[in-house]
């Protein structure tokens, strides 16, 4: 097949449409599209289609539907086919109309017909071109069918893409991977969608476009076997083709906000130590830069691993910038021997002081910044029927939340904020949850602890708590639009972050279009939420507490920013307090399309705010917000220094398109991508950077220069109070240790997959271990040989069930025709089990071995229990005899003769049974002395165990426990089949009674 060219993607062409021919004029052909934009959705038509059709921007008439209204057949006619004939009109408009309700119906976000051809004999669509929102597959799955998204043209689909993506489907995690040249040299695992980006653009401007062999991110908190799976399936990729000069892999991330980083390091430095082989043979050298909660200890390990294994890692921490890797990867800078490390974690949490009350404030503020009793700026009344006005400042020393859903971790981590930022009460108000009734929830003030209160509905919480005028959504994607519907119902509430990722655009237009109408802020979808330093944070942003004490956001600084990536924002609250006097506040909008507030509306409120006295904005490929901040400059609306750079340089290099990890980071025009937006905002002013690596150093210039012309007085330092750690973190740490309350060697849940006495269980299954196995697994912690787990199994057979006569089934039955469950009418049997009842297998195990370890010949034995008056356990049967075998036993001896390789003390025991039923025939060694003895042999012949521990395991009640389990399926057998049979209160005839009486009683 031969190769084609489009645009400067090359490919084979392997999928085509036959179609039809449809005889028609070039009169009969017309161009319609439809296509979405944050305000609605945009309908274009023109009455000329076809292939030639030109610049249909300029010349096709067009139409916005606003979000939330119908389109009608009048609108078209009167609005799109001003140039079609009279005659066409009535079916054109029927169906653009139509065309436009399934584009609604079935979430398209874009929707292009040409042509589109309308001849007497019906409407013909010969071309189309189409977009659907992937994220809403929950509602619209029924109606799509199997839908495969391809791979844009001149790039291959591979089977490690769909691997990836099928992984991304079943976590809750955020994991991607986009080949790109699979044969190049430079290898990319980044955390975070935002961070991902920018190391792509790094690498791309360091002029290693045509060696970058991957994109991709992983972020959200997977756990370590995520990180795993995706960490090999890129070493096994990376190792298939040698290249002359070596290969590099870039494992990079900016800092995280919730994510352990040294959980999913370890899952990492597992997949370094499974390929340890391949990564030296193909001379991989590997470059880490992390940040975030625990990353000390990631470090530590991935610095070990390379020690250990000699592969050349090179591992730095947040002292570091984010992208200096790629250059020391490339050779563009020197790589230092032993960079400074940061205090760890635990450093900046262990508590100094005894105190529990809320210290007093722990900086004077920002001297830029108004002194005034509050902040606040509440929503400006307006006039009817125009849209609320929204609020200035979103946050203030004494804002109250409802955090939406049953997020414990992210709430503590605001209360902690809130104490070591000397706020006088807790930021979060209250939680709601719908899936439990009202109850009270336990958090820490500072040492003390607290009781928050959870309702199960937002009206009762906004109702008790009227002073709250903020939500911070954590529900599921599913959820967070009818949820946040209803929040908006109640006009306390001023701003809503929205945490969940994938909403569909649709959804999120509307609840735009609602917050706009009622002057409410949204922060979100798809975001970590805001950060005001002093006064409130949003749930997980700016990480744990030895983040927000580095990057001093206990206290206002004089820089704001706002950003798309959360985990990018994370980063620039440590440049900005490496380079400045700190963040005064600071916003990710999220990484959707349509996030809920713009670039420009936070600017225009930092802009507006005293405080404030420079601007950071990071923004992104996709999308023209960026050009309002142009506008604002150039039109003196906007006045303050902005200090701006988009991502995504490295999109216009690549020869295919590429989806970057936020739904929104995908350019649809030229105007959109990032080195035009980057080159528009330096013509209107604003400090744009040369690329991300220099990005601080632009900021620190406009900071030093706002110092030298007294715009900022940085304010005087004042250590923050301590916070006490959690005993869950400190332990993760290794910081304390406790003695556990249980210890086991049997059984581990923890990990992906369960463990039994460590042997996957996986592996339990792929041997065939049956029943048998997994018994000698749990009981005895070894893989006991073939013949012996049949052996067990045979004896659970055996004992499964012998009549509802015994006592033990008796006693089921009684129970389970009094109308009690299942477990009680098991526990009901089982408690019969003892010395007189099943239990001969431990008491015989333990009389025959002693006899027989004691050099007592048989007769001795016998004549000497005899003697004491004691039972020989395991001998005699009510009904069987050496005339009436006992099958059972005939078909066990069978088995242990022909397969054990000893049974010394079976033989002992049927010795011991040829005496005993000498004397009465009834006196065999029944089927709970054969299995006591027989285990004994097992348990000491089968080279599994020293004597030591044979004899242990009879000691401690094992061998009682085959009588125990194996009889417990007799007893279920014997309850379910009385409720089957639906059997009546068991009450005891009195004729199978003996009254005796007292004879002075009996009158």
């Amino acid at each position: 097949m031969k190769e084609t060219t489009v645009g400067k993607a090359k490919g084979v062409l392997k999928n085509f449409l036959i179609e039809p021919f449809v005889p028609h004029t070039q009169e009969e052909e017309f161009y319609v599209c439809i296509y979405a934009t944050r305000e609605g959705d945009h309908v274009l038509f023109h009455h000329e289609g076809g292939v030639e059709v030109g610049d249909v921007d300029a010349k096709a008439q067009r139409l916005m539907v606003a979000v939330n209204e119908k389109l009608t057949e009048d609108q078209v006619k009167e609005h799109l086919l001003t140039n079609v004939s009279e005659d066409k009109k009535g079916v054109l408009s029927n169906f653009i109309v139509g065309l436009f309700n399934l584009y609604e119906d079935l979430y398209f976000t874009y929707l292009e017909i040409n042509p589109l051809v309308v001849t007497e004999g019906g409407v013909y669509v010969l071309d189309m071109a189409a977009k659907i929102d992937a994220t809403a597959d929950y509602i619209c799955k029924a109606k799509w069918g199997d839908v495969e998204f391809p791979p844009p043209f001149g790039r291959e689909a591979y089977p490690e893409e769909a691997y990836i993506a099928d992984l991304d489907a079943k976590s809750g995690a955020s994991l991607k991977l986009t080949l790109l040249n699979p044969r190049g040299r430079i290898w990319t695992m980044v955390a975070g969608g935002g961070a991902s980006v920018v190391y792509s653009d790094t690498i791309c401007d360091l002029g290693g476009v045509d060696e970058l062999a991957n994109y991709g991110e992983y972020s959200g908190a997977p756990s370590e076997q995520q990180t795993y799976d995706y960490a090999k399936t890129i070493l096994s990729l990376m190792t298939r083709e040698k290249h002359p000069e070596g290969k590099v892999l870039i494992i990079g991330g900016s800092i995280a906000n919730f994510t352990n980083v040294a959980a999913t390091f370890k899952g990492i430095v597992r997949a370094i130590k499974d390929y340890q082989g391949p990564l030296k043979e193909h001379e991989v050298t590997i470059f880490v830069r992390r940040g975030g909660p625990n990353y000390q200890e990631g470090l530590r390990v991935m610095g070990e691993v390379g020690k250990t294994t000699g592969i050349p890692i090179h591992v730095f921490g947040t002292e570091t910038h984010m992208t200096a890797i790629v250059g020391m990867a490339l050779g563009h800078r020197p790589i230092p021997n032993q960079p400074p490390m940061d205090a760890h974690t635990a450093n900046f949490l262990l508590n100094a002081s005894s105190s529990a009350k809320t210290p007093a404030s722990t900086r004077t503020a920002s001297f830029s910044e108004p002194r005034s009793p509050s902040d606040a700026t509440p929503a400006k009344k307006c006039k009817a029927g125009l849209p609320a006005a929204k609020a200035t400042t979103l946050f203030r020393k004494n804002t109250k939340s409802i955090v939406w859903g049953m997020q414990t971790r992210a709430v503590q981590g605001m209360l902690d904020f809130d104490y070591v930022c000397s706020r006088d009460e807790p930021s979060v108000a209250a939680m709601v949850y719908p899936f439990t009734g009202d109850h009270k929830q336990k958090f820490y003030w500072g040492h003390k602890e607290i009781l928050l209160p959870v309702y199960k509905s937002m009206a009762d919480a906004t109702k008790k708590h009227p002073e709250v005028d903020v939500m911070i959504s954590f529900a599921s994607l599913r959820s967070a639009f009818d949820s946040t519907v209803e929040a908006m119902q109640y006009p306390q509430i001023h701003t809503i972050a929205i945490i969940a990722e994938g909403i569909p655009e649709a959804q999120t237009r509307k609840l735009i279009k609602m917050a706009d109408e009622k002057g409410v802020t949204i922060i979100g979808p798809a975001t970590v939420g805001g950060i005001k330093p002093g006064c409130f944070k949003i749930g997980n942003t700016g990480g744990m507490l030895d983040n927000i004490l580095a990057s001093k956001l206990y206290r206002p600084g004089s820089v704001a920013y706002v950003s798309r990536s959360g985990g990018m924002s994370n980063e620039l609250n440590n440049i900005i307090s490496r380079t400045t006097d700190g963040v005064y506040e600071g916003v990710a909008i999220g990484g959707d399309r349509y996030p809920g507030s713009t670039f420009m509306d936070h600017v225009l409120r930092y802009q507006d705010t005293p405080g404030i006295q420079m601007i950071v904005v990071l923004g992104e490929i996709g999308g023209t917000e960026e050009y309002k901040i142009c506008q604002g400059i150039q039109e003196g609306r906007i006045t303050k220094p902005v200090v701006c750079w988009c991502i995504g340089t490295c999109a216009t290099m690549f020869a295919s398109e590429v989806q970057f990890g936020h739904a929104g980071a995908c350019a649809n025009q030229a105007s959109e991508t990032a080195m035009a937006k980057n080159q528009a905002l330096r013509d209107a002013g604003a400090f744009v950077p040369k690329s991300f690596d220099e990005l601080g150093d632009v900021i620190r210039t406009v900071y030093d220069e706002l110092v030298a012309n007294g715009t900022i007085v940085p304010a005087q330092e004042v250590p923050p109070p301590t916070v006490p750690m959690d005993y869950s973190w400190a332990r993760e740490l290794g910081l304390i240790r406790k003695p556990a309350s249980f210890m086991t060697s049997i059984c581990d849940e923890r990990g992906q997959e369960l463990i039994y006495a460590g042997m996957s269980i996986t592996e339990v299954f792929k041997e065939e271990m049956g029943i048998g196995g997994v018994l000698g697994l749990l009981w005895f912690q070894r893989r006991l040989p073939r013949y012996a787990c049949q052996f067990i199994e045979m004896c659970l057979m055996v004992t499964a069930d012998h009549g509802p006569a015994v006592s033990g089934a008796h006693n089921t039955i009684v129970c389970a025709r009094a109308g009690k469950d299942l477990v009680s009418s098991l526990t009901s049997g089982l408690l019969t089990i003892g010395d007189r009842f099943g239990g001969a297998l431990d008491a015989a195990a333990k009389q025959f071995s002693k006899a027989f370890d004691s050099g007592m010949l048989p007769m001795e034995f016998v004549n000497k229990m005899k003697k004491d008056g004691k039972l020989i356990m395991g001998i005699g049967h009510r009904v069987k005899s050496i005339n009436n075998p006992d099958m059972r036993v005939q078909i066990l001896k069978d088995f242990v003769k022909q397969h054990f390789p000893s049974s010394q003390l079976l033989d002992y025991a049927l010795d011991v049974e040829k005496i005993t039923t000498s004397k009465k025939p009834n006196l065999i060694l029944n089927v709970d002395g054969f299995i006591g003895v027989a285990f004994v042999d097992l348990l000491r012949t089968c080279g599994g165990f020293t004597r030591d521990e044979a004899d242990e395991f009879v000691e401690i009640g094992a061998l009682n426990g085959i009588f125990v389990l194996g009889r417990s399926m007799g007893f279920i057998g014997h309850y379910l089949d009385q409720k089957r049979l639906k059997q009546g209160l068991y009450r005891h005839p009195w004729d199978d009674i003996s009254y005796v009486l007292p004879e002075h009683m009996s009158m």
